[in-house]
């Protein structure tokens, strides 16, 4: 049975990281998913974004959070931290990408929960994210007790070009 870890990585590994995690959102972006990027996508276009998001890191502003299967990154999550001051307590849940070989494994839920749980580490109990209308993810986020807001209309565009909404959820993590 394969291995299944999840970590947050630290900055100094990132770069290290970069090539696997460019695969990861190539391999999304490839597969239709609405993540920012226009198809085709190559793992090599990818690399400026992950680099940026490494500086986030180092910045204190993201926390990144990986899927590994025997040791090769498949899966990942962020976390936006880094706030305006009126928002100390909340969180912008970023980008959660399986890559299509790793599909049904669980993956998700383990990178949603490690994100909530670094969201609690950080004193952050308000979780926001957005996704595209209609996706997968959509369900998924409600299975795993996301409360779904609305959606903004053509907020974007899929990766082939043709426009989709955006419904965006939130999630309480304060004990009432």
């Amino acid at each position: 049975m394969p291995q299944i870890t999840i970590r947050t990585l630290a900055p100094s590994e990132i770069a290290l990281a970069l090539p696997a995690l460019a695969e990861v959102l190539s391999d999304c972006v490839e597969g239709g998913a609405s993540v920012g990027f226009m198809s085709p996508y190559a793992p090599a276009d990818a690399m400026p974004y992950w680099e940026g998001v490494g500086r986030a890191v180092g910045d204190g502003q993201t926390v990144l959070i990986v899927a590994e299967r025997d040791g090769e990154i498949l899966g990942t999550v962020q976390l936006g931290i880094g706030m305006m001051p009126n928002q100390p307590h909340r969180a912008d849940l970023k980008k959660l990408l399986v890559h299509r070989k790793a599909r049904g494994l669980g993956l998700s839920r383990l990178l949603m929960e490690a994100a909530e749980s670094e969201a609690a580490n950080h004193g952050r109990h308000v979780l926001v994210l957005d996704t595209a209308t209609g996706s997968p993810a959509e369900s998924i986020y409600e299975k795993f007790g996301w409360q779904r807001v609305g959606v903004i209309p053509q907020y974007a565009l899929m990766p082939d070009g043709s426009f989709c909404g955006s419904t965006f959820f939130y999630k309480s993590l304060a004990r009432v």
